[in-house]
C-alpha cells in the first residue's frame, strides 16, 4: 500500500460522518449537472434541526433532493442556483431556491466577492495510483469553488468517466472522501421537430468548413447538428458539451484541425447527455474541460477564428432584444453562457453568432417575434450584439442594421399571419 491509498483509507467515511463536519453559517459550492454527489444530496436534509443558515452556490442538479425541493427546508439551507432546469425550476417556483443572476463566464467570482466559501463538495472519479482524482463532467464553478473552500468532500463515483483537462483534484487537497456508485444524471437525445430541421437547415448554411462551433440545448441547437454531416473540419469550444457532438464526432466532422486556440481539441466546461456521451469522453485525448471563467471568457472566446456561436430564445423584439431565459417576469432558465458566446463571436475574426426560435409558440397562437418583449422580460442579450435571428421562415440579419432594417427583416420572418399586426404596432411605437 503507498502513502496515497493509506491517506486515501483514512479520509472514507460515511456519508453521515461526512455531513457532521457542516456547521452552522457554512458557505458551500458544490459540483453540479452530472458532477453532483447524489449520496451526500440524498442525505442533506438530515442536517435539518442540526444546523442553520447554510449558503450554497449552484447545485444545477438533475435528480430531485429532498433539501432543494421542498420549501420546509428553506429555513436550514438558502441556496442560489445560477440556471433552472427541470426539478430546480419546480423548487424555484415553489419558494426552495433562488434564481442569482449573472453571466457563467464570471458567476462564481461574483457571489464570492461578498462571501467567503469554506465547503465544497463534489463528485470524483476514483483515485489513480498518484493520488489524483478528477472532476470529469463540469467545471463551470467547481475548481473556483475547490480552491476556495477550506473543507473539501468528495463522492468518489466509479461511474464517471475519465476527462482530460483541469478536472485533476490531488489527495491532499480532499479532507473526507465518500464512496457510492450512485447513477449519474442523463440528458436524453432530443428529436427535432419538422419546423426545427427546418431552422436547422438555415442555421447549417452560415456554417462553413473549418469553422469552430457552440451549440446551446435543446432541439433547434441539435438540429443544426444534425445538418452539418456535410462539413469538414469543424471545431469545438462550448461551454456545454452535447449528445449531437458526438455524432459529429463518429462522422469525422469534427476534427479541430482549423482552429486557432486549442488546435485539434474539443473544448468545453461542462458535458450533459447520455451514456454515448460519456463513453466518447472517456480517457479521449482530443477533449479537454476547462473552468468557466476561461472557457466562457468572451476574450478567450474571441480568440477562435471564424467562431459560429448558436444558441436559441423564448422570444425577440422587432429591435432585436432576445429574451432567452423568462417568461415575463417568471424565470424559466438562465442566461448560461449564451452572453458569453455571442459577444465573443462578435469579436472573433470572420465571428457570427446565430439566434433561433420557432415563429410561434403556444399551438401556434402566438407569435415569438413581438413589438415589445412581455412586461418583466429578461434581456438575455443586447439587441447590439445580435447578428441574426433564425426562424423556419428564414434569416433577419441585424448586424450593421438600423431599428427600420431590422423591423422589416424581422417581420420578413415572422409568421405570416401576424406580420401585418406587427408591421402596425412597429407604426405606432415608432420603431425606426
Amino acid at each position: 500500500m503507498n502513502r496515497y491509498e493509506q491517506e486515501y483509507r483514512d479520509k472514507l467515511v460515511t456519508v453521515e460522518e461526512a455531513l457532521s463536519h457542516i456547521k452552522s453559517g457554512d458557505v458551500i459550492g458544490t459540483g453540479q449537472c452530472a458532477n453532483e454527489p447524489t449520496a451526500i444530496f440524498d442525505e442533506m436534509h438530515t442536517l435539518r434541526g442540526k444546523v442553520r443558515d447554510i449558503q450554497m452556490y449552484g447545485p444545477m442538479c438533475f435528480l430531485p433532493h429532498e433539501f432543494m425541493q421542498n420549501p420546509l427546508y428553506a429555513d436550514t439551507f438558502h441556496i442560489d442556483v445560477a440556471f433552472l432546469m427541470g426539478d430546480t425550476r419546480k423548487s424555484h417556483a415553489a419558494g426552495a431556491l433562488n434564481y442569482y443572476p449573472v453571466d457563467l463566464h464570471n458567476g462564481p467570482e461574483r457571489w464570492l466577492s461578498i462571501r467567503d466559501c469554506n465547503v465544497f463538495i463534489t463528485a470524483v472519479t476514483p483515485m489513480d495510483k498518484h493520488g489524483y482524482f478528477k472532476i470529469p463532467l463540469c467545471l463551470i464553478h467547481e475548481r473556483t469553488f475547490l480552491e476556495a473552500a477550506d473543507l473539501v468532500i468528495v463522492q468518489v463515483n466509479p461511474n464517471l468517466p475519465d476527462v482530460w483537462g483541469d478536472t485533476e483534484v490531488h489527495i491532499s487537497d480532499v479532507d473526507y472522501i465518500v464512496e457510492a456508485a450512485t447513477p449519474l444524471p442523463y440528458l436524453p437525445e432530443s428529436n427535432p421537430s419538422e419546423r426545427d430541421l427546418v431552422i436547422g437547415g438555415y442555421i447549417a448554411e452560415q456554417i462553413h468548413d473549418g469553422d469552430c462551433i457552440q451549440l446551446g440545448i435543446g432541439g433547434i441547437p441539435d438540429a443544426a447538428a444534425l445538418s452539418l454531416g456535410d462539413k469538414h473540419d469543424l471545431g469545438v469550444h462550448s461551454e456545454m458539451l452535447t449528445n449531437s457532438m458526438v455524432t459529429l464526432v463518429e462522422q469525422g466532422v469534427i476534427t479541430g484541425k482549423k482552429k486557432t486556440l486549442h488546435e485539434g481539441k474539443i473544448v468545453g466546461t461542462f458535458a450533459f447527455g447520455t451514456q454515448k456521451l460519456y463513453d466518447m469522453l472517456d480517457g479521449n485525448p482530443g477533449v479537454r474541460l476547462f473552468r468557466g471563467n476561461y472557457v466562457n471568457d468572451p476574450w478567450v472566446v474571441a480568440k477562435n477564428d471564424n467562431f459560429i456561436s448558436v444558441n436559441s430564445c423564448l422570444s425577440v423584439d422587432l429591435t432585436g432584444q432576445v429574451c432567452s431565459e423568462s417568461i415575463g417576469s417568471r424565470q424559466y432558465s438562465g442566461t448560461g453562457g449564451q452572453s458569453d458566446m455571442a459577444v465573443g463571436a462578435s469579436h472573433a475574426r470572420n465571428g457570427r453568432n446565430i439566434i433561433a426560435v420557432a415563429a410561434t409558440k403556444k399551438g401556434g397562437t402566438v407569435s415569438s417575434i413581438t413589438p415589445q418583449l412581455a412586461p418583466g422580460s429578461i434581456v438575455s442579450l443586447s439587441r447590439n450584439e445580435v447578428d441574426c435571428i433564425v426562424t423556419e421562415f428564414g434569416i433577419a440579419w441585424l448586424k450593421g442594421r438600423s431599428v427600420r432594417q431590422r423591423v422589416e427583416n424581422l417581420i420578413a420572418v415572422a409568421h405570416p399571419d401576424f406580420r401585418a399586426e406587427l408591421r402596425r404596432q412597429a407604426d405606432a411605437l415608432k420603431l425606426w
